[in-house]
């Protein structure tokens, strides 16, 4: 026998289910290598706001590489804000052993991150870190410093669930 409040409860639980996926986004590195968020299905994306200038940004760049490293399921991109030419966040990089892809940023691509996130507030603090999960979906956003151990502690909640 069909029941209608069985149905409507069965529907809600479907739809509690369901994870809301950001839109994509294209980030091109200094390789020319075009990054799409759904090019990642099934791995975690955590993109890396950051500066050459800022300290904080700087603290996190070994933790970002440590990440990288032990985490095949994760990728990380960098985004350098306010950081020069190409050439000097390339050169930067090198000198920084950055062993992830980085993007040279601005305010559009910046947008078209924070809109992907479905987040409404505009990126004002470096570091800013959005942490998309394996669908997609934003899991967490950090504006500040993220440290090797707080996003391996969140990847393990998630995973956990």
């Amino acid at each position: 026998m069909f029941s209608i409040a069985k149905y409507y409860a069965t529907l809600a639980g479907l739809l509690a289910s369901l994870t809301v996926c950001a839109a994509d986004f294209a980030l091109i590195d200094l390789h020319g290598k075009t990054h799409h968020l759904a090019d990642y299905r099934g791995k975690y994306v955590l993109v890396n706001f950051w500066a050459s200038w800022c300290s904080p940004c700087l603290s996190e760049i070994p933790e970002l590489n440590a990440l990288q490293h032990a985490h095949p399921d994760l990728v990380v991109i960098g985004v350098a804000m306010q950081s020069g030419t190409r050439a000097k966040v390339a050169e930067f990089a090198a000198a920084q052993h950055m062993i992830y892809p980085l993007v040279i940023g601005n305010r559009e691509l910046a947008e078209q991150v924070r809109k992907a996130a479905q987040q409404a507030d505009e990126i004002e603090v470096l570091p800013s870190n959005f942490l998309f999960g394996r669908a997609g979906e934003l899991l967490e956003f950090t504006a500040g410093e993220v440290t090797q151990s707080s996003v391996e502690s969140l990847l393990r909640s998630k995973k956990a669930q």
